[in-house]
């Protein structure tokens, strides 16, 4: 579509109740999330459209679009363009329409996403290296053979299809409804809700969710036309879009509240909140309603509202979840990363633990530099963010420098994971043992030890298994290593000597 609206006015609260969609959709539940409710002091209600037949609520639109097709058209086939979610909607609406559908995706795109298209019965193109290549080619291949493209967001039958969504949060809410948070991509489905949202419930918020990196939409609005954005991140790759609909838009300028924007951190923890709750591991861009009602309600200080997060879909790549799992603690600010200084002499990393109190220490990496002091970089559990300033003060109190890296994007996507080094230390021994992960495990290692030995190199990261898994490297004479079997030993924590290891000593040593 053009940046022009709609050439025909639509009522998009008459096409929603006409929409053909619950053919092949289902009405997802409207779930209560406790844990999360319990946290942020406001009940959440989940909008479970990641229970949808292709765990998305994509299927709404496009099952929508190619029932209104006459059989003529529908007989000549569908294109579509997508990497992800409206594919497989495109792909299975054909499938129960019994007409062909041909699917463009970028040749960036994973196999299983591949995979389950042609499950579906439609047959892929790959073109381009992006969703705008794939597009292109889409729209090309409409044109020469004679293909309705079914476009994934710009279309009002699409918008309508979407709008059921509204309709069904509207009757299973009830009276008590504050606010409903929906990811926005292309602006389809947000165009959609707040359609017949504002319609039937003028009082209710509706509010926009996007990344940070991938904020087409708040732009737009900003600047009140379509912006094209000249990158957009890929982490919630279902809302990685660089320019909305202009329909979508002209919806939202008259009926959205709200934008609210957040960073992969908050997605990763809002993936993680929706987890503890239903068990149900939602992709990025799935979770990120959840993550823009947490950062409305601490920026506005809400509190005793009903809100409604609209959970878009789970496909999630499984290949991301230990992304996730690392990044979550630190988006919900229970994790703060530490560059602290400390003298190199044995003792002094007892000394700095002691200094964190019964804070548990869920990272810390060091490789020997120097004989006056050591940088090490180390991960704390907190309970606040301010708690971050607090520990940088206690530290500097006690003559250890410290940095807080928290914020810092190349710490944690980088720096945390290179800390270390060669090394030429006489006398290093290497170990690598299993903690149990259990407060006062490391602790109980360090008082072994003593101040006899100094620690060389640690390594130890909590994945939150029964054991942590830890790598130490100390400098112990040969005279005194039968001294410290004796002590490890006594410990009782399960260790391998390492010291011939080959990685250690092509990498390390």
């Amino acid at each position: 579509m053009s940046d022009r609206a709609a050439p025909v006015p639509v009522d998009y609260l008459e096409a929603a109740l006409n929409a053909s969609v619950y053919d092949v959709a289902v009405q997802t539940p409207l779930e209560r999330a406790p844990k999360l409710s319990a946290r942020v002091g406001n009940e959440v209600l989940l909008k479970r459209e990641d229970m949808q037949p292709i765990f998305s609520f994509k299927i709404r639109g496009a099952y929508n679009k190619m029932a209104a097709l006459g059989e003529e058209v529908r007989s000549r086939g569908v294109v579509a363009a997508s990497a992800g979610n409206h594919a497989q909607g495109v792909a299975l609406a054909a499938r129960r329409l019994g007409c062909s559908a041909t699917i463009v995706m970028p040749v960036t795109t994973p196999s299983i996403k591949i995979d389950a298209v042609v499950a579906l019965g439609a047959a892929v193109e790959l073109v381009g290296d992006s969703y705008a290549e794939a597009e292109l080619f889409a729209s090309a291949l409409a044109g020469e053979r004679g293909l309705t493209l079914v476009h994934p967001y710009d279309d009002p039958d699409v918008i309508a299809g979407q709008a059921t969504i509204g309709l069904e949060v509207l009757r299973q809410a009830g009276r008590t409804l504050d606010a409903i948070y929906v990811p926005v991509g292309g602006g389809g489905l947000i165009a959609g809700i707040a359609a017949v949202t504002k319609r039937l419930r003028p009082d209710v918020r509706v509010v926009g969710v996007e990344p940070v990196d991938a904020d087409a939409m708040a732009r737009s609005l900003r600047e009140g036309r379509r912006v094209m954005l000249d990158q957009v991140g890929l982490f919630a790759d279902g809302v990685a879009v660089r320019q909305v609909g202009a329909e979508p838009l002209r919806l939202c300028r008259e009926l959205v509240d709200d934008v609210v924007l957040v960073d992969t951190d908050a997605i990763c923890a809002a993936i993680k909140d929706v987890f503890e709750d239903t068990r149900t591991v939602l992709e990025p861009a799935g979770a990120l309603s959840i993550a823009g009602l947490k950062a409305s309600v601490a920026r506005d200080g809400l509190s005793g509202r009903r809100l409604v997060a609209i959970a878009s879909g789970a496909n999630m790549n499984f290949d991301r979840l230990r992304h996730v799992a690392e990044r979550a603690e630190l988006g919900e600010e229970r994790e703060a990363l530490f560059a602290v200084t400390i003298p190199e002499r044995p003792g002094s990393f007892k000394a700095f633990c002691a200094l964190l109190g019964r804070r548990n220490i869920t990272e810390f990496n060091y490789r020997y530099c120097d004989a006056r002091e050591a940088h090490v970089f180390v991960g704390v559990q907190v309970t606040e963010r301010r708690e971050r300033a607090a520990i940088v003060a206690a530290l500097g109190r006690e003559g250890l420098p410290a940095v807080d890296l928290s914020d810092d994007e190349t710490s944690k996507l980088h720096i945390r994971h290179m800390v270390g080094g060669r090394a030429a230390i006489d006398d290093e021994v290497l170990y690598r043992f299993e903690f149990p992960e259990r407060p006062g495990a490391l602790t109980r290692f360090l008082d072994a030890m003593g101040q006899t030995w100094s620690i060389t190199l640690f390594h130890y990261r909590n994945h939150g298994a029964d054991y942590g898994r830890v790598l130490v490297g100390m400098q112990v004479p040969p005279g005194e290593r039968e001294d410290l079997r004796r002590r490890l030993d006594g410990i009782g924590y399960d260790c391998v000597a390492e010291s011939d290891n080959p990685a250690y000593r092509l990498f390390a040593r």
